[in-house]
């Protein structure tokens, strides 16, 4: 072997280590809804509250869309504006895989070539009009809604709902959202 396919090998060796390191928790396993209607999932859903990721901790105005592509993957959009709610719009672009077998409620969700990070539709309505995207890592959460408004008593549900899942509360920051927003 050369050297350069020695140092990928090398690469690729520490970062599965890390991965299953990161997936060893002693938490149970969330609950994933039965069955996901993958077309009706689809469309614009506004994050209304997250334990966010580092690339969105400043969002404000967040949208993450998705569109059914004909080979079964999901064209993702995310966008938001950084630091205020007229600040610099910034745009993500994903790529969802649904897990076979999963009733279309679990997802690898890749950013960067070959890591598929955990998603996991551990709640969405009858409606199609709220949804609670998790990681069993309890790491992350959002939760999204249809409309970029709930009433407070629907927030606070679907809060109930991320602190049964065993969600540490405090780092759960609501993303605000313009008026204008339909």
């Amino acid at each position: 072997m050369n050297f350069m396919t020695l140092k990928k090998l090398f690469i690729m060796t520490i970062l599965t280590s890390l991965f299953c390191a990161c997936a060893t928790n002693q938490k149970p396993q969330i609950a994933t809804v039965p069955q996901v209607d993958i077309k009706r999932f689809m469309g614009p859903w506004y994050v209304i509250a997250a334990i966010p990721t580092a690339i969105e901790t400043e969002s404000f105005n967040a949208i993450e869309s998705y569109k059914l592509d004909d080979d079964g993957t999901i064209a993702t959009t995310f966008t938001f504006n950084k630091g205020s709610l007229d600040g610099k719009v910034k745009t993500y672009n994903p790529r969802g895989f649904v897990v076979e077998n999963s009733g279309n409620a679990r997802w690898g969700m890749q950013f960067i070539w070959p890591i598929k990070a955990e998603y996991l539709i551990a709640h969405v309505d009858e409606n199609y009009s709220e949804t609670i995207i998790a990681r069993n890592a309890r790491d992350y959460v959002w939760i999204m809604a249809r409309s970029p408004h709930l009433s407070e008593e629907a927030y606070q549900a679907l809060v109930k709902k991320v602190s049964d899942m065993g969600y540490d509360l405090q780092k759960l920051r609501r993303v605000p959202h313009n008026k204008a927003n339909p």
